[in-house]
């Protein structure tokens, strides 16, 4: 079992990177919070979770320790599994997702991608108990984003990272990140791109 990987960051995709460890290029799915901490060929820390099914092996990483251990709770619960969990990561902070649980909001939780009423049931059932109580400013507040003044192609990336989250595929996202390109921030970006996205 992989505990956690060093390396330099050779590529970054929508929901993986590829982490270059003395030269063995590792593909590693990340979530939104974790990439946007990562920087091309820049070294970056990865905690891995190594999930083994019958038609190969994947490679989860995480940035901190807390996401990892949020991470295993979530695929503990029954019909969570990586990348629904990885998602839900993508989609709300580890403070937010602890006080949606503690405070029993269904209504929060079905909110992130993958998850339904009873799906948020199960979450609350299991996980209440098990989650430490972490304060946070907005509980709603679904999207997590670095807001530090992304441009250009980091910008788009973060962006279409966010909308993977949330469900909307490739093909449904490539046109309308096209009307996006006078936005100044990845917020702006994911506003419009939502708008856009919900006429259809």
């Amino acid at each position: 079992m992989i505990g956690f990987l060093r390396g330099q960051v050779a590529a970054l995709k929508a929901d993986y990177c590829l982490l270059d460890v003395n030269g063995v290029g590792y593909r590693v799915f990340v979530a939104g919070s974790t990439r946007n901490k990562l920087r091309l060929k820049e070294e970056a820390q990865l905690f891995t979770y190594m999930n083994v099914y019958q038609d190969g092996i994947t490679l989860y990483g995480f940035a901190s320790e807390e996401e990892y251990d949020i991470f295993q709770l979530l695929i503990g619960v029954s019909g969570i599994g990586p990348k629904v969990a990885l998602g839900i990561l993508s989609a709300i902070t580890v403070e937010s997702l602890c006080k949606a649980i503690q405070n029993k909001q269904a209504t929060v939780l079905t909110k992130l991608p993958g998850i339904g009423k009873k799906s948020a049931e199960r979450l609350i059932l299991e996980l209440k108990d098990k989650v430490a109580f972490a304060a946070a400013d907005d509980v709603e507040e679904i999207l997590t984003l670095d807001l530090e003044g992304p441009t250009g192609d980091d910008m788009m990336s973060e962006a279409q990272a966010a909308l993977v989250a949330l469900g909307y595929s490739q093909a449904e996202i490539a046109p309308v990140l096209k009307k996006a390109t006078k936005c100044k921030t990845t917020e702006e970006v994911i506003k419009l791109a939502l708008k856009q996205l919900n006429k259809f």
